[in-house]
């Protein structure tokens, strides 16, 4: 692209930015704090990323009430899989390339906690009967051991004014019943995506 000036090496880039603060070098640790383990229990969203072995990349939401995530140990969690889509990419990434990298977040909050670490892909697990919600016991769940935890600033929050609803604006964007019409060559009419997508979408959450 005309104009456009790559960064070509580590020390290209660190002359950009300049050096980090002490602190947020210091930040990383290994294991749970107790103050980890809060923010945990009260968090019902994160953000999972991940890479195959050629290098494709996914990053998938999981959402449940908060305390979904189960904490094993001080340095292991888990994560169960809800119905979805059914594409998985994420998980057969995992299969191919263990390393994760998770961003967990609190509604309201503009600090969010990351993990990163390495996931295993497992189908049945005690602690699965603690991980039931609304009848669903999941068949699926990530255990992932810690590498590294720290609390990210907040300025990504602040910038994009996130969570002040006087910034919102859902409608500026067509629904999701048009995008699908329109993005996915759907054979359903836009009549049947806007039933399947309506108010009964929410009782069909966790029916697998």
């Amino acid at each position: 692209m005309d104009g456009v000036v790559k960064v070509g090496s580590a020390a290209e880039l660190r002359e950009l930015l300049g050096e980090p603060m002490p602190r947020a070098i210091a930040k990383e640790r290994k294991r749970l704090h107790e103050l980890d383990r809060m923010w945990l229990a009260a968090s019902p969203f994160c953000l999972i990323a991940t890479a195959g072995a050629e290098g494709d990349c996914d990053v998938s939401p999981k959402g449940d009430p908060a305390g979904f995530v189960h904490v094993l140990d001080d340095t292991t969690i888990a994560i169960p899989d809800r119905p979805g889509n059914r594409r998985a990419d994420g998980f057969r990434n995992i299969l191919e390339n263990p390393h994760v990298g998770l961003l967990f977040v609190i509604p309201g909050r503009p600090d969010t906690l990351r993990i990163n670490g390495r996931a295993t892909l497992v189908r049945e697990a005690p602690f699965f009967d603690d991980m039931i919600v609304k009848g669903h016991r999941p068949r699926l769940a990530l255990i992932v051991e810690i590498d590294t935890i720290f609390h990210h600033c907040a300025k990504a929050f602040m910038r994009s004014s996130l969570w002040k609803s006087e910034t919102w604006n859902p409608a500026a964007v067509p629904g999701m019943p048009e995008i699908v019409k329109a993005v996915q060559h759907a054979e359903e009419s836009l009549e049947e995506l806007t039933a399947y997508y309506g108010p009964s979408y929410a009782d069909r959450l966790y029916a697998s």
